[in-house]
């Protein structure tokens, strides 16, 4: 069977937008959305993340309501710890606790989420997984940063993946995974308010002091750093004020944020993360990439979706425009964070990291 005519790359039967809704409206999630819509706002992030798309459509067609988002993915994620316990090796087990971490992390998304549980969780299935998986795996924390190390001892280039507003480290398995293809190494974290830091910490406008610890953690002398959503402006900043980052990447980043013009929703989510209304104003407020973009002399691919559509947020074509070694990946039906699109993107920005940090061919 082929995709949906009218929602082209849409499988047949899969979630679809309501006529009449901005192209990408996922983020602007409601308390009073109905579960058809907040499923189907969700459902490339849910699958670009690596969850079945048959599974996810029977665990969201059985809400009743959306407030019924987070226990039931956590009862998914549990059932996949259960089948870890049966599993008939540990390769099986270690893939059974992938999932349980990726149905965990996407627990998390509603406005009734139980963030703090959910991320633990998260936290945990992918600690066992990559105990099992990958004995060679470090786990690192410092100063407002956790993740895993992955990859050779010896590698000839790592690369750091930080994630946005309301990601985390357990949301972009697959990249990771397509950069250790490339013989990479990769450091894939949580920073302040992100994952399962978000229950003790908040959002700090100096990412670059993080990126900075974790560079120091790591015991490199340069990185590749990648950032997704939210994401994407603490790497540029990072790319700008930390002069060991080789090369970046923006994926969805936003170049500019206007507070008053962000839906109620995303003001919503940004307050939690950053620690009330006040703070989160002020946070948004210094997001602005216009005296920074010059300042990045390393090679930067920017990566964004046309579809994606959110008020008050500026794209990323102004970033590579001004930035002295920038460059512009728009993909025409690419959503926020592109997991519709996911060959359009993905394998070009890991090659871009291979060649800038190792010297390959492009």
């Amino acid at each position: 069977m082929g995709a949906d005519r009218r929602h082209p790359g849409r499988p047949p039967g899969a979630p679809h937008p309501r006529q009449g809704r901005p192209a990408d409206w996922r983020n602007t999630m409601s308390t009073t959305m109905s579960t058809t819509d907040f499923a189907a706002a969700q459902w490339t992030r849910a699958t670009g993340a690596g969850v079945d798309p048959h599974e996810y459509r029977r665990v969201t067609d059985g809400l009743a309501s959306v407030a019924d988002w987070g226990p039931s993915f956590l009862r998914t994620g549990h059932d996949y710890l259960r089948r870890a316990e049966d599993a008939g090796s540990p390769l099986s087990a270690g893939e059974y606790l992938l999932t349980a971490a990726r149905w965990f992390h996407l627990a998390t998304l509603t406005p009734y989420a139980d963030t703090a549980h959910g991320s633990a969780e998260a936290d945990q299935a992918l600690s066992r997984a990559l105990t099992l998986l990958e004995p060679g795996a470090r786990r690192l924390s410092g100063d407002g940063f956790t993740g895993w190390l992955r990859g050779p001892a010896d590698p000839a280039g790592t690369v750091v993946v930080v994630p946005g507003l309301d990601s985390a480290k357990e949301e972009f398995l697959d990249l990771v995974d397509a950069l250790l293809a490339r013989g990479l190494a990769v450091f894939a974290m949580d920073g302040p308010g992100q994952g399962v830091l978000a229950a003790t910490t908040t959002f700090v406008p100096d990412y670059e002091r993080v990126v900075g610890r974790v560079i120091d953690a790591l015991g490199v002398a340069r990185i590749g750093l990648v950032g997704l959503s939210l994401g994407g402006y603490f790497a540029a900043r990072a790319a700008a004020l930390e002069p060991r980052v080789a090369a970046a990447a923006t994926v969805s980043g936003p170049f500019l944020l206007d507070w008053d013009e962000l839906s109620p929703q995303l003001r919503e989510i940004m307050a939690r993360r950053a620690g009330g209304p006040d703070a989160a104003r002020e946070f948004a407020g210094q997001v602005d990439l216009a005296a920074l973009a010059p300042r990045i002399t390393a090679p930067l691919l920017v990566v964004d979706g046309e579809q994606d559509v959110n008020g008050g947020v500026t794209k990323g074509e102004a970033l590579a425009r001004l930035a002295p070694r920038g460059s512009y990946l728009p993909v025409p039906h690419g959503d926020h964070l592109l997991g519709n699109a996911r060959p359009d993107w993905l394998p070009h920005l890991c090659d871009h990291f291979a060649h800038t940090l190792t010297g390959t061919p492009a």
